[in-house]
């Protein structure tokens, strides 16, 4: 019996069009419908209200173009840009320190963050914080060098968790 096509396109035709009409007979959800008037009753006065402006964590630079990732012997990233490119802190926290060099990091800062996190920003061009200010994400911290042992302007940002350097990565938004 099912052999035959136009056999099957008839059975299939006849039960699509009974699913058609039944669908239409039976009653359908009704949407509930509120008045001007009874909403003009429940409004309630409140203050505005006001979100913190700063991200919880973020990349310390605008652009993000990572030229160098976290391996063993480097225990960070490497962040591309150019001579004067703003840096900021990744999370909130408190400058620790400052270095000034022409080795190494040459210019970074230092800044202990909550839960045992501090992080390093390192070549930096120009520094604009001091020891033991507060800082939070919308703070310019810094400018982007290439001061120091730095083969081209980037940023050297490293991240420890109680004093053991951490993938930047893991603490970074996606």
């Amino acid at each position: 019996m099912f052999e035959s096509k136009n056999v099957v396109k008839k059975l299939l035709g006849a039960n699509v069009a009974l699913a058609i009409t039944v669908s239409t007979l039976i009653p359908q959800a009704q949407v509930a419908t509120i008045s001007a008037q009874t909403v003009d009753e429940n409004i309630v006065a409140e203050a505005p209200i006001s979100l913190p402006k700063e991200q919880l964590v973020r990349f310390p630079v605008e652009q993000i173009s990572i030229t160098q990732g976290y391996k063993l012997f480097h225990p960070g990233i490497d962040l591309d840009g150019i001579t004067g490119d703003a840096i900021y802190p990744i999370t909130r926290g408190k400058v620790e320190a400052i270095d000034y060099s022409n080795y190494a990091y040459g210019n970074a800062i230092y800044i202990r963050h909550e839960n045992g996190l501090t992080t390093l920003y390192a070549h930096l061009s120009k520094i604009f914080v001091q020891v033991d200010q507060e800082v939070t994400t919308s703070d310019v911290i810094g400018e982007m060098g290439a001061t120091g042992r730095a083969f081209g302007d980037h940023l050297h940002l490293e991240i420890r968790k109680d004093g053991v350097p951490i993938n930047p990565l893991v603490i970074l938004p996606n």
